[in-house]
C-alpha cells in the first residue's frame, strides 16, 4: 500500500509546534488516528496549559491541508470512548 507525507502542526494562530520531519500514512483514517495522538501528545507534555484555541493542521507532502482538528475535540471524543467503554488510549 502506497504511504504519502503528511505534516502535523499544532497552532493556536499566535505560538506553532511545526512539525519538520512529516510521517508517512497509507490512508486518511490513519491521517485522523494520528492528529489525535499528536494532540494528546501535546496536550500530556504541557499539563495545565489552556488548549482550548488549539488545532492540529494536516499538510500533506504538496503543502495542501488535509485536515484540521481542535484540541478540545480530540479531549472531548476520547473521554466519550472511555465512558462507552472504548478501549484505553495508547
Amino acid at each position: 500500500m502506497p504511504t504519502r507525507l503528511y505534516r502535523f502542526h499544532c497552532t493556536d494562530g499566535y505560538d506553532l509546534v511545526a512539525d519538520l520531519r512529516g510521517r508517512r500514512i497509507p490512508t486518511v483514517a490513519l491521517v485522523r488516528l494520528h492528529a489525535e495522538r499528536v494532540a494528546l501528545d501535546l496536550m500530556s507534555r504541557a499539563a495545565g496549559t489552556d488548549w482550548s484555541a488549539w488545532y492540529v493542521e494536516v499538510y500533506d507532502e504538496r503543502g495542501h491541508a488535509v485536515l484540521a482538528k481542535a484540541f478540545a475535540e480530540v479531549r472531548c471524543e476520547r473521554r466519550a470512548g472511555a465512558i462507552r467503554g472504548g478501549r484505553p488510549w495508547r
